[in-house]
């Protein structure tokens, strides 16, 4: 078979059985894709079954030398695995060549956070008096009280908010479904948006059962989302890099900081592994040597 075929079955595995999203199985098929490359610009017919250790701690060097950053290294081989244990899977392969493989270290980078003084400045430099003021106002909260990713905002369906037991049913990754409790002001929000602006937009028929609607009535985007906030935080005077993502962020490390179960914290986020969220704790701790310094008399 060609490497085409065999890509052909890798990319219906990854959307059929373990249920990626396409940005999560394109960015799969460059990785396999590259090394595909690399091995005919090296003149070898290598067949993917024929693919040793030898021929990827080579691809290692190159894409090294290309000055490619440690972290697109490790995500490459983290596609690079994924491939051949599919191949192995589908005993296309007996041996897994990835499994003497060494990727690059990478340091565990903590994500940046907002304190709640600067998301109140946020939330107070949104216009509610407009329609979409209203809108973000309830989008920010959601994020905020929520704990989600913007695919899961800009998924939500109007079904699946219980208001009268306070929690949001969520479509998280893997298409795996979670329920997150959501606070008074975020619901507040929610239904001031639903009530007072929704009701009066010509829904898109695609769009009738999303909560967030752009202007012309169709359902919000990423990227129109990434620019809200973006747009607010430069209005709100502050000066981090923030994305939707950050709210999330915060919204762990100050369960955390507060005292909340790491447990807890891992079924609200929707984390596979204890071991993701357990991130925020690092967080948790810088803020405790924090509080030592400013507070403790002999420090």
């Amino acid at each position: 078979m060609s490497w085409q075929t065999y890509l052909k079955g890798f990319r219906n595995y990854l959307k059929l059985e373990r249920s990626l999203s396409e940005n999560s199985v394109s960015a799969y098929l460059r990785d396999a894709q590259k090394l595909h490359q690399f091995l005919e610009s090296d003149n070898k017919t290598v067949a993917p079954g024929s693919v040793t250790t030898k021929d990827l701690r080579a691809f290692l060097e190159h894409i090294n030398e290309e000055n490619m950053s440690t972290y697109s290294q490790a995500r490459i081989v983290s596609g690079l695995r994924a491939f051949f244990r599919y191949l192995l899977a589908e005993e296309f392969i007996s041996k897994d060549p990835t499994e003497l493989l060494e990727g690059p270290r990478i340091g565990r980078k903590l994500p940046d956070t907002l304190d709640y003084p600067e998301i109140e400045k946020i939330l107070e430099a949104i216009d509610l008096s407009t329609p979409e003021g209203t809108r973000n106002r309830a989008m920010i909260e959601t994020l905020y009280s929520s704990g989600l990713r913007v695919s899961e905002l800009v998924g939500l369906k109007i079904p699946n908010i219980y208001f009268d037991i306070g929690f949001l049913r969520v479509i998280g990754k893997g298409n795996k479904e979670r329920l997150v409790p959501i606070g008074k002001e975020a619901m507040k929000f929610l239904k001031i948006y639903l009530e007072q602006v929704r009701v009066h937009l010509k829904v898109q028929p695609d769009s009738t059962s999303n909560v967030f609607l752009n202007r012309r009535g169709g359902k919000i985007s990423r990227v129109l989302v990434f620019q809200i906030i973006k747009d607010l935080v430069a209005r709100a005077g502050i000066r981090k890099t923030v994305s939707p993502h950050t709210f999330r962020h915060s919204f762990a490390t100050h369960l955390i900081e507060g005292g909340a179960d790491l447990r807890a914290v891992q079924e609200m986020l929707g984390h596979e592994s204890i071991t993701t969220t357990e991130i925020y704790t690092h967080l948790d701790r810088d803020y405790l040597k924090q509080v030592i310094r400013e507070f403790h008399p002999r420090s």
